[in-house]
């Protein structure tokens, strides 16, 4: 519990601890820098003493520096279990915030789950489908409707005029080099037999008619 009778969350204890970790190393790194000073200092008092041919000072600053050397592969030890220790907070951390998300991913698909009626669904996709088959039907039935109207309108019997007109230009125009050019226009003399040819007296007039001149 916290000062304002506030309850501490998992996570609130991981960062706690994260951060108790994080000191605890800086406070190991301080202690291995003092004993590494400590260490350099114990070898320049054992070169002294052996200058001045003390040893018995000699075997007592060796076995002081024994135990200091071991002492700072201690802090290397520990150090290494410290960071372990925080390697594996992080790694609950992380599990915890993906089991948080997997508990909201939970809560929001049975809030959904219940908000939908499979069966109403259902007939709303079934009814979409007949009302979209009854708009297809009645837009080809439009179009047939329309086919019809436009079919019997004589457009059919225009257009065969216009064929005709075409093909008596294109009659009048090589009728000096075909002898059976065919003529359906009305005014023009249609041929007796299939060997008659279109008089130079027909053209003229055809061509006049034409507005040639």
């Amino acid at each position: 519990m916290s000062l304002f009778g506030k309850k501490k969350t998992a996570e609130d204890i991981i960062k706690e601890q994260n951060r108790e970790l994080r000191g605890t190393q800086r406070s190991i790194a301080r202690d291995r820098a003092d004993l590494e000073k400590q260490e350099k200092q114990l070898e320049m008092e054992i070169k002294k003493m052996a200058k001045i041919g003390n040893k018995d000072a000699c075997r007592v600053l060796a076995k002081q520096l024994v135990q200091l050397r071991k002492q700072k592969t201690r802090t290397y030890a520990v150090s290494s279990k410290v960071t372990s220790m925080s390697t594996q907070t992080k790694l609950m951390n992380s599990q915890m915030k993906m089991a948080g998300a997997m508990a909201t991913t939970t809560k929001t698909m049975q809030t959904v789950n219940k908000k939908m009626d499979p069966q109403k669904t259902l007939q709303t996709m079934q009814n979409f489908q007949k009302e979209n088959m009854k708009m297809e039907m009645t837009e080809e039935m439009m179009n047939d409707t329309l086919d019809d109207i436009f079919d019997e309108s004589g457009d059919e019997e225009e257009s065969q005029d216009i064929v005709n007109q075409v093909l008596d230009e294109i009659g009048i125009e090589v009728s000096g080099k075909m002898a059976n050019a065919p003529s359906t226009a009305k005014g023009l003399p249609t041929a007796s037999t299939s060997k008659s040819r279109i008089s130079d007296e027909d053209i003229e007039r055809q061509l006049r008619a034409l507005g040639v001149d």
